[in-house]
């Protein structure tokens, strides 16, 4: 019984070993033919394909739709119009007052967008820096907290937005609670600034936790030595954490900062699901003025919504350039 599986343990591994040397014909082909450091496109070849066909393409198209006019979907039965869209979008008598704009709606997104930015960017890194020092200190259960305030981002947005709506509706969890303890409720989605409110509650709630792991990450890389050094100069723990924690955790702070924004603007699942841009206009922002023009309304305007992701990307670019331009400065004056 022996002999018989030691016989097909040999065979297994011969026949394992001629599949695995299948590729060398190929490969010794591949390095005589190919020189001069061109093997190497063989290997990227293939993810730059994909890569191509599944962002530089729809990049073109986007352009494509941007430049023409019409409801037609097909690229081919789209008249070309130029700037057109662009001029539209940006006709405004008073670009702080929507109401002086050609297209209202998108700058009532613009506004909220850049307010919701301003807030939930600010207090994500606020909040999340408070974690991180917290969850990198000795404390009871820490794995367990750690392992409590990542969930979240485990979770879909979708997920993530149904259960904060069961929660927050007029008979909802959290009216429920109050009128239990003697309060009274709310329509907590159907009040203009409290929908906006729990917009950027829910985004924090959800996504706190990445950034957290980023930031703890950080934190545990800062040698401790340093910290040694400093108790032995008798520096209060406030002057460690303003001369040693922060300046050499500016790194991680800056890939949260832009990580962050990025994902603010493009802010979409979870306020769609949650309030659906409403009441009003409270909860409007671009992307989803974007999917509304494009894909929502009756008259799917694709030249409008495409010259809206461009406006976008734009900005996009341009606050994460000045970004990492500052960080670069700040850096290169600080060698200095």
């Amino acid at each position: 019984m022996s002999q018989v599986a030691s016989h097909v343990g040999r065979l297994l591994g011969a026949g394992f070993e001629a599949l695995m040397n299948v590729p060398e014909r190929p490969m010794r082909w591949a390095q005589q033919r190919l020189r001069n450091g061109r093997l190497g496109w063989l290997f990227v070849g293939p993810n730059l394909a994909v890569f191509g066909l599944f962002t530089f393409l729809p990049i073109i198209i986007d352009i494509w739709y941007a430049v023409t006019g019409g409801t037609e979907l097909l690229p081919a039965d789209r008249p070309y119009v130029g700037g057109e869209n662009f001029a539209k979008l940006l006709a405004c008598q008073n670009y702080f007052d929507p109401n002086s704009c050609e297209r209202d709606l998108l700058w009532y997104g613009v506004w909220n967008t850049a307010r919701f930015v301003v807030l939930q960017v600010g207090f994500m890194v606020l909040f999340s820096l408070i974690t991180a020092l917290v969850l990198n200190r000795k404390i009871i259960g820490r794995g367990f907290f750690r392992a409590v305030f990542f969930y979240p981002v485990l979770l879909s947005p979708v997920v993530v937005a149904l259960i904060w709506k069961w929660i927050l509706q007029r008979e909802g969890v959290l009216n429920a609670g109050l009128q239990g303890a003697g309060f009274s409720g709310s329509n907590w989605l159907l009040d203009a600034q409290w929908a906006f409110f729990w917009t950027v509650f829910v985004s924090i709630w959800a996504h706190m936790g990445f950034y957290t792991l980023i930031l703890l990450a950080g934190l545990q890389a800062i040698p401790r030595d340093i910290y040694e050094a400093a108790s032995m100069d008798a520096a209060s723990p406030w002057r460690s954490f303003t001369r040693l924690t922060l300046p050499l955790l500016v790194p991680s702070l800056v890939v949260v900062v832009i990580l962050a924004m990025i994902r603010a603007v493009q802010i979409f699942d979870e306020v769609y699901v949650l309030t659906g841009g409403g009441p009003g206009t409270a909860t409007t922002f671009m992307v989803q003025y974007i999917y509304n023009t494009g894909f929502a309304q009756t008259v799917r305007e694709y030249g409008l919504a495409a010259a809206s992701s461009l406006l976008l990307a734009g900005v996009l670019l341009v606050f994460t350039a000045l970004q990492l331009k500052g960080m670069m400065g700040g850096g290169d004056g600080k060698a200095r």
